[in-house]
């Protein structure tokens, strides 16, 4: 994997991207109050002293849009890992599957940006017909060399803003059998797999995986910071997977959706852990669907490196206890041991490939708009605090290794200084008393 350099001094977003491409910065706003209801049954009562706790706390019921309909895309990126690495070569001679065209150039994409290019298997175009409502479908796999799996279903479906969360249980016909579209994603990774199965080198016993939800929403007529402040108590809802009616705090609100990114006046994105919401009614969002999908293909390695790194070293320890064993019976012989080092040591030069390599696909994003997309996904998931923890565990493997290697070459350093004495003063003794004898 090839990038450019990473700049020695890193600008700030304010110095490196326009201002008029800088993401909107809006100043917290106050809720705007609820729509008046009729007095519930219960509104003569005399009301409960509020508790020290919550004292200052205003309840608010959720604004969202009820009746509006609005035609929604969602896209469901299901990222799976499943072995060291895959022979892209053989897996095209498996499967229909074709090269992935280049990244769009869009807004103020670097034109070196160079990301790993999978190959492309579709799974489905219009093909399932939908039980409840959903106007498209498509699905595709993407098999990266590296050894992960993509699924990436897109449906898209008129509902009201209010309701988003209700589109997780609606279904997909596949043959004659309903499936949701994580169901489906499920099922359609069981297949690619199946068939690339002989691609994989050194396949994993599990597959961890990582899942990311994208609502992009497609004919927002009003300005999309105005639809949103209107609707922040929904969408902070959405995104951070609680119930539609929670009662968020405004600063759990605020800490949510505090933080959007616009290119254009009429395009805006918000993002979380494991969703984000994108307004845009040109529908020109592929390139951050892209970032979000590389942003978790570092975390899932990352993710995989580090379990790896830590059954590494359960491996070492245990080997090093049965190395130096006092028990009889139990210790391991010396041979065994640095066969068995020698190996963890090939594999700790593949956690280090590994690493430089997603250390690249990071520098080459710079501090362009798509960069601060890439940093702000990379925040969320705490990329640098996995990144540090396999660091950690690569020194720890090496520093195990290096201590196996410096007895290693105690022990035979000792073996040939008995050697040296047994030669250079024991023989010439045996040859002097053998003459004295003779005589």
């Amino acid at each position: 994997m090839s990038g450019g350099a990473a700049p020695s001094g890193r600008p700030t977003p304010s110095q490196a991207v326009p201002a008029s491409r800088q993401p909107a910065r809006r100043a917290p706003a106050r809720p705007p109050a609820a729509p008046p209801k009729a007095p519930a049954p219960k509104a003569a009562a005399e009301p409960r002293r509020p508790s020290p706790q919550k004292v200052g706390r205003k309840r608010r019921e959720p604004t969202s849009d009820s009746a509006e309909l609005h035609l929604v895309e969602t896209v469901h990126i299901h990222l799976y890992d499943v072995g060291r690495s895959v022979d892209l070569k053989k897996v095209a001679a498996l499967i229909p599957a074709h090269d992935d065209m280049d990244i769009v150039k869009r807004r103020d994409t670097p034109s070196s940006i160079s990301l790993p290019k999978p190959l492309i298997l579709q799974l489905g175009d219009d093909g399932c017909v939908s039980a409840e409502g959903f106007e498209c479908f498509s699905a595709r796999a993407k098999i990266y060399e590296e050894g992960v799996v993509t699924v990436i279903v897109r449906v898209k479906a008129r509902l009201p803003f209010g309701e988003l969360h209700k589109l997780k249980g609606r279904t997909v016909t596949e043959g004659d059998r309903a499936l949701t579209v994580e169901s489906y994603s499920r099922e359609s990774f069981e297949r690619v797999l199946t068939a690339i199965e002989p691609a994989i080198d050194a396949p994993h016993d599990r597959y961890d995986s990582e899942k990311y939800t994208a609502f992009c929403i497609l004919d927002c007529a009003e300005d999309p910071a105005a639809f949103l402040q209107r609707n922040r108590d929904y969408a902070a809802a959405l995104l951070i997977g609680e119930e539609s009616d929670s009662q968020l705090h405004e600063s759990q609100i605020e800490a949510t959706l505090g933080e959007a990114f616009s290119f254009h006046k009429g395009d805006l994105a918000v993002f979380d852990m494991d969703r984000c919401l994108i307004i845009d009614s040109a529908a020109d969002y592929e390139d951050l669907l892209l970032m979000v999908e590389h942003a978790n293909y570092q975390l899932l390695e990352l993710r995989v490196l580090d379990r790896l790194l830590d059954t590494w070293l359960d491996e070492a320890e245990a080997d090093i206890r049965l190395l130096y064993s006092e028990r009889p019976g139990r210790k391991r012989k010396s041979g065994e041991a640095q066969v068995k080092f020698a190996h963890i040591q090939a594999l700790r030069f593949d956690a280090l490939f590994i690493l430089e390599n997603l250390e690249n696909s990071s520098k080459i994003i710079g501090d362009y708009y798509l960069g601060q997309i890439y940093d702000k996904l990379c925040a969320i998931f705490n990329t640098e605090g996995w990144k540090w923890s396999v660091e950690r565990r690569l020194d720890a493997l090496q520093s195990v290794y290096e201590m196996v290697k410096a007895d290693t070459a105690e022990r035979r350093m000792v073996a040939l200084e008995v050697t040296f004495i047994i030669v250079c003063i024991i023989f010439p003794i045996l040859q002097i008393v053998q003459v004295m004898v003779a005589k």
